[in-house]
């Protein structure tokens, strides 16, 4: 749902947002945008509704985010787009101040199960650039006429238009930060030739490829590296995040030093590394990337592992409803569900932690790792990683975000690259069926369990991607042998993003409400929690912190 007061809703009339001409039609959630709502949110340039919508300015030809800085337009020049595809495809470029292309994006695509959410989180993964449209489309189980027709009437863009969208703000990030040649950029960031590439940045910015590069400081540093920020929606309990993930850091694929959480990424060209460190008004990712087409589901998966486009508003004001939860969000507002940047790596997790403590978990794995081989995200070696057209790849950290200043001065280590040799990504599904028996330190159910999950994986019979249809997930979940209702419920939440899981027979939750002054039994626990839907994810997570 959108922040309170928001642009969109059934307590006020919901009129068609203006077109090029007078209005377009834009829906989310099944409600049209609301005039009225959007505008006010405009005037007040209120940072909660960035994401939701867009803003578009008739007789400028620019399109905003609702925070925008610059004097609130009048009525009549303006219109309201539910995506910044839908304005770009009407005409309308993106605002240089603003940078609304950098806005979080809705959340309403990690909250969604149905078709349409699936098929952004897929988009946003860069699924279209890798398979192209019949590729979303097979996934998903529809055809591309059906799927184009479903989301252009959501977002009034089709799938290749968002694709599109994405693909221009990662060119410019990538003109921004790198050295990279304006051509390799052009493939890297996933145009089919360079005439596509100047043409979308041009109709898109306003400017072609070579002044947005000579915008930039010509200060460089870091070779192999690009450091973007992550908008997100405040508040955020950073560190509620952070020490989250510490706790279950897997060595040799994760490290924490209690302010920057590092990781090992598998993704489509390779095997990268991250540096995560919050910031006042955004999240430092720090990338060392093998491939630097890599670079859009690099920071796709970052922003969902962190949750970082979820509306803590709307979650927080659900819970604060409960008595027993509001003074915990009254102190921490902003709890976010750590999601998982690998569905597999996640569920094997889940099931090797099945009653055991979170310590003896992170030991099973560590002698589950110590018999894979693993192409380790080496610094040296993503230095010398060749782009397309071969041109090396450097850096200047800081821009790539809602407030990428010249100011680039982030949080950025002088020892990353240190810890980014010693980091690899988590085995795969093929791998992991291939293990030894003396690989799993567990009960032999269990090591049957993991086997049984990584064969279904591996051969294609269980999808945990973030576009995974989560009761079918669910379902196939349940069918493995030694998984039951509490895995697949963890799995669901944290692979795959539900926001309504809640784990009643949990200990630490039953713990946690123990502590409340909530019922502890599973069954009145259950039932009280009903008042918390759509976000009993979200109130796991307190219950978890209050343990």
């Amino acid at each position: 749902m959108p922040p309170t007061g928001g642009p969109r809703g059934p307590a006020m009339p919901c009129p068609k947002a203006a077109s090029r001409a007078g209005g377009t039609q834009g829906r989310l959630d099944g409600m049209e945008l609301d005039f009225e709502r959007c505008y006010r949110a405009v005037d007040s340039r209120d940072q909660r509704f960035d994401g939701w919508f867009y803003t578009a300015v008739k007789t400028t030809g620019i399109y905003c985010r609702p925070s925008c800085p610059a004097l609130t337009p009048k009525r009549a020049n303006v219109a309201f787009y539910p995506s910044a595809a839908a304005a770009q495809r009407n005409g309308f470029r993106a605002c240089r101040r603003c940078r609304p292309d950098a806005a979080p994006g809705s959340p309403e695509w990690d909250v969604r199960a149905d078709v349409v959410g699936r098929a952004m989180r897929l988009i946003s993964d860069g699924v279209v650039d890798r398979e192209g449209v019949p590729g979303l489309a097979g996934r998903l189980g529809y055809t591309e006429r059906h799927l184009h027709r479903m989301i252009t009437a959501e977002l009034g863009a089709g799938p290749l238009a968002l694709a599109r969208a994405q693909r221009a703000q990662t060119a410019r990030i990538l003109i921004e930060t790198t050295e990279l040649g304006l051509a390799d950029i052009a493939f890297a960031a996933g145009f089919g030739s360079v005439r596509q590439f100047n043409d979308t940045i041009q109709e898109v910015y306003a400017q072609p490829p070579s002044a947005l590069r000579s915008r930039r400081p010509a200060t460089l540093a870091g070779a192999g590296t690009i450091t973007v920020r992550l908008a997100y929606r405040a508040p955020l309990h950073a560190e509620a995040l952070v020490s989250f993930l510490a706790a279950r850091a897997l060595p040799g694929v994760e490290e924490c030093d209690g302010r920057t959480y590092r990781r090992g990424l598998s993704l489509p060209h390779g095997v990268a590394t991250v540096a995560l460190t919050p910031a006042d008004r955004w999240i430092s990712a720090t990338l060392t990337l093998a491939d630097v087409r890599d670079l859009a589901p690099a920071v796709a998966r970052c922003r969902r592992l962190l949750d970082l486009d979820a509306d803590p508003v709307a979650v927080d004001t659900t819970l604060a409803a409960d008595p027993a939860l509001r003074p915990g969000v009254e102190a921490e507002p902003g709890v976010r569900v750590p999601r998982a940047v690998d569905g597999f790596e996640l569920a094997v997790r889940a099931i090797v932690g099945q009653q055991v403590s979170v310590r003896s978990a992170r030991t099973t794995l560590a002698h589950l790792l110590s018999h894979t081989t693993a192409e380790p995200a080496d610094a040296d070696d993503a230095h010398d990683a060749r782009p397309p057209a071969g041109q090396r790849l450097r850096e200047r950290p800081g821009a790539g975000g809602p407030h990428d200043a010249n100011d680039a001065n982030d949080a950025n280590d002088a020892n990353d690259g240190d810890h980014e040799r010693r980091l690899r990504a988590f085995p795969g599904a093929a791998v992991v069926a291939e293990l030894p028996d003396d690989a799993f330190r567990m009960p032999a159910a269990r090591r049957e369990s993991i086997r049984a999950l990584a064969r279904a994986v591996a051969g294609g019979e269980l999808d945990l991607d973030p576009g995974a249809d989560r009761d079918a997930a669910t379902d196939r979940l349940t069918a493995l042998p030694g998984v039951g209702a509490w895995t697949a419920g963890y799995v669901t939440m944290r692979a795959i993003g539900d926001p309504d899981v809640f784990l009643p027979t949990d200990v630490a939750a039953r713990r946690g409400a123990r502590a409340l002054g909530l019922p502890d039994s599973p069954t009145a626990l259950a039932a009280h929690a009903q008042s918390w839907r759509p976000w009993r994810s979200y109130a796991l997570m307190r219950l978890w912190r209050s343990a």
